[in-house]
């Protein structure tokens, strides 16, 4: 059986399973800021040789209570042979952050363990915030210098293979779990390497837990299954943290699981449940500016794949045209998410990123293409009360003129507040028949359609 570190005895010690995240992350108690250099370079000295004790090797394929258990034991062993005076409640801490460095992200790891924790914004060693149900928090947090904070960033793209560092001072990855990453690296970071994570939710979240959150009615959730079913090309419009990757998931569910899906994405988030399922990634240049796959090269091979449908998670440049292309060549039912802050915008957008790659096609060219291709743009935003929700989905008309016209399928209409802040609001429609109403009636759903509107 394997030792643990130096040590020659077996690993016969069990113990139970690490505790849950708490509903509220407090942090760990931290050594005071007071503490004399003496006592400071002690401890530095006894994490140094606790380290050089450890084979990460079995570290890593230890139980994370067993783990601490054994990291502890080392530390007190340490602490009594270099007579470093500390409490055992200062010990566990710093076996507690040993383990995390050594099988985890450090000081970061609680965070990623608590559910009810959205984003992670980390602004340098001592300057960390968290979005917990959609407000923005700072919390008791802190690195032991920003060497660990780089550290932590390397290894997180490195899970992924890729690097950041002085020369490739930029990354977008994810970890192991989905959690996305982006790390910003000195000089371009000012104030130290800058980590931003939005977190991979566990709990899939579709229709009903978004109808339990409030950010759509009934109505508005059978509209968009109605759209999803029967191939409706749409986008997903919103901010930075709107929801629209949530709302694309939520969405996907609905798909047949007998087409074939290909996903591309600049890091992957979709959770299709589907069983046939092509997920592409972007890749960035290596350190001599070559090798890199940009999202537009995956949309042209997704087009030698036989796919049934095309997801595109993010649509931030040139591939805009190569994403209209596909749905207008028999690609029903695609769909791409956008920054834009209303759907007038959007539509602005993606006409603006086609001019990115094709400088000379004329701007009535791209519209037609836009108009023909895409059936509805699905606004959603977050509120000021941190609630996302959907406030539109339009329909795409079509051209009058050099004009793209749109119609309101259904719109949020804000009425005021609660006693808590919470933003009261009730999703109206306009109860009119689309221009697409014969496709929902080539999937038998046009009578369905028409109902939820009336409801609505």
């Amino acid at each position: 059986m394997k030792a643990f570190g130096r040590r020659t005895e077996p690993l016969t010690t069990s113990a139970a399973a690490p505790p849950a995240a708490s509903e509220e992350w407090s942090a760990p108690p931290r050594t005071a800021e007071g503490a004399s250099p003496r006592m400071s370079n002690a401890l530095s000295r006894l994490r140094e040789q606790v380290i050089e004790r450890v084979d990460p090797v079995v570290a890593a394929e230890l139980p994370g209570a067993v783990l601490r258990m054994q990291i502890s034991a080392l530390v007190h062993e340490v602490a009594s042979r270099e007579r470093i005076e500390i409490s055992a409640r200062e010990q566990e801490r710093i076996a507690e952050e040993l383990a995390h460095d050594m099988v985890g992200y450090g000081p970061l790891e609680p965070l990623l363990q608590d559910e009810t924790i959205s984003d992670i914004m980390v602004n340098g060693p001592d300057n960390v915030f968290i979005e917990r149900r959609g407000m923005v928090q700072r919390v008791d947090v802190r690195f032991r210098d920003a060497a660990q904070v780089n550290a932590i960033a390397q290894k997180m793209a490195a899970t992924v293979g890729r690097r950041v560092d002085e020369s490739s001072p930029l990354v977008d990855c994810r970890l192991p779990d989905g959690s996305r990453v982006n790390a910003v690296f000195p000089p371009i970071a000012l104030d130290g390497c800058s980590i931003s994570i939005r977190k991979f939710a566990k709990k899939k979240i579709d229709f009903e837990r978004m109808i339990e959150f409030g950010s759509i009615s009934r109505q508005v959730a059978r509209i968009l299954e109605i759209a999803a079913r029967c191939r409706l090309n749409f986008v997903v419009s919103g901010g930075t943290g709107s929801g629209k990757t949530t709302l694309m998931n939520a969405m996907s569910r609905m798909i047949d699981h007998n087409e074939r899906i290909v996903t591309i994405e600049d890091a992957a988030e979709l959770q299709l449940q589907q069983p046939h399922v092509v997920r592409l990634e972007t890749r960035p240049p290596n350190l001599e500016g070559k090798g890199e796959i940009t999202a537009r090269d995956l949309i042209k091979n997704a087009l030698r794949m036989r796919p049934d449908r095309i997801i595109v998670g993010e649509v931030r440049g040139a591939e805009a045209f190569d994403m209209l292309q596909a749905m207008n060549t028999g690609h029903d039912g695609s769909f791409c998410t956008i920054h834009a802050n209303n759907p007038r915008d959007a539509l602005t957008r993606i006409e603006n990123m086609v001019q990115m790659g094709l400088a000379n096609l004329p701007v009535r060219a791209i519209r037609t293409q836009i108009a023909s291709a895409v059936d509805l743009i699905i606004q959603i935003q977050r509120m000021r009360d941190g609630g996302r929700r959907l406030l539109a989905i339009s329909e795409i008309c079509g051209l009058e003129g050099d004009v793209i016209t749109m119609n309101d399928i259904f719109t949020f209409e804000y009425l005021g507040e609660d006693a808590t802040g919470r933003i009261q609001g009730r999703w109206v429609s306009a109860g009119i028949r689309p221009g697409f109403y014969d496709r929902l009636e080539y999937f038998g759903l046009g009578e369905a359609w028409m109902r939820a509107l009336q409801e609505g």
